[in-house]
C-alpha cells in the first residue's frame, strides 16, 4: 500500500506536467482538473478507514471546491503584481482561512454542491484578462521530481492524518492545492504570470470534472462500495470531455484600459 501511495499519485502529476510542456498551460490547467490527487487519497481512506468515512470526505472535498477556486483565483491576480513567494502566501492564506470556515459549516451534500456550483459559475469572471505568450523555455526535469514529491507527500500527510482529523478534515486536506501551487510556481518563473493566470484558469474549468468525481463518489460508495469509485471516474472523465468546450471558446481580452 505504501508503494502505490508514493507512486501513483507522482505518476499522474508527471504525465500532465508532460501533456503541459508538449499542449500549453490550457490542456495542463484542464487535465489537472481529473481528480488524480483526490482520487487516490479518497480510496486509501476508503480501504484504510470505510467506505462511509470516504463518501462523507467526498462531501467535504466537494466543498473545498470553493477554497480551491478560491486559491486558483487569487494566485493569478497577485501574480500579475508580485513575484511568485508573495502570490503563494496570499493565495495559501485565503485556501486556509475558507477551508477553516468551510470545517465549521455542517456537512451536508446540498450544501457542498452549492458551495462548488458557485465557485465554478463565478470562477471564469474572476481571473485576470490576458494573453499569455506560449513560447518560452520548457520547465527541467528536475521541476517535474519537485512536482511528484509533492504529491506523494500530500498522499501521505493525509492519509495518516485521517484517523486524528476525521472525514470533515481529510475531505478538505484532500483538495489542499498541491498541485496548483507547484504547476503555479514554476510556471510563474518560467513561463511569467500571463502564462500562469492562463493555466489556473483552465485548471478552474477543469474543476467540473473534479466536482463531478466528488459528487459520485459521495452518492455511490455507501451502497456500491469501491464498485463507486468507477462509476466517479468514469463520470469524472465524460465531464472532462464536456469541459473541452467551455476551454474551446475565446478568453476574454484585455481591457483598453
Amino acid at each position: 500500500m505504501l508503494i502505490l501511495k508514493l507512486l501513483l499519485i507522482p505518476g499522474f502529476l508527471l504525465l500532465i506536467s508532460l501533456a503541459g510542456k508538449r499542449w500549453g498551460p490550457s490542456v495542463a490547467g484542464w487535465l489537472s482538473g481529473l481528480p488524480v490527487v483526490v482520487g487516490p487519497i479518497l480510496f486509501f481512506l476508503a480501504i484504510e478507514q470505510g467506505p462511509a468515512f470516504a463518501a462523507q470526505s467526498a462531501v467535504a472535498a466537494l466543498s473545498a471546491m470553493f477554497a480551491m477556486i478560491a486559491f486558483c483565483v487569487t494566485y493569478a491576480q497577485v501574480a500579475q503584481r508580485a513575484n511568485w513567494p508573495l502570490a503563494l502566501v496570499v493565495s495559501l492564506s485565503v485556501w486556509a482561512v475558507l477551508a477553516l470556515i468551510l470545517s465549521l459549516i455542517p456537512a451536508s451534500l446540498p450544501f457542498s454542491v452549492v458551495a462548488a456550483a458557485t465557485a465554478l459559475l463565478a470562477a471564469p469572471n474572476l481571473f485576470p484578462k490576458v494573453q499569455p505568450v506560449t513560447s518560452g523555455p520548457a520547465p527541467k526535469s528536475d521541476k517535474l521530481v519537485w512536482r511528484m514529491i509533492a504529491g506523494a507527500a500530500l498522499t501521505l500527510v493525509v492519509t495518516m492524518l485521517a484517523s486524528t482529523v476525521g472525514e470533515r478534515w481529510s475531505g478538505l486536506l484532500a483538495v489542499f492545492p498541491v498541485l496548483g501551487s507547484v504547476m503555479a510556481v514554476f510556471s510563474q518563473q518560467t513561463r511569467g504570470p500571463a502564462f500562469t493566470a492562463a493555466l489556473l484558469r483552465a485548471t478552474a474549468t477543469g474543476m467540473y470534472s473534479f466536482s463531478a468525481f466528488c459528487l459520485v463518489l459521495a452518492l455511490t460508495v455507501p451502497s456500491m462500495g469501491y464498485g463507486g469509485f468507477v462509476v466517479a471516474v468514469a463520470v469524472s472523465v465524460a465531464m472532462l470531455g464536456v469541459t473541452r468546450q467551455l476551454l474551446a471558446r475565446p478568453a476574454p481580452t484585455p481591457s483598453a484600459h
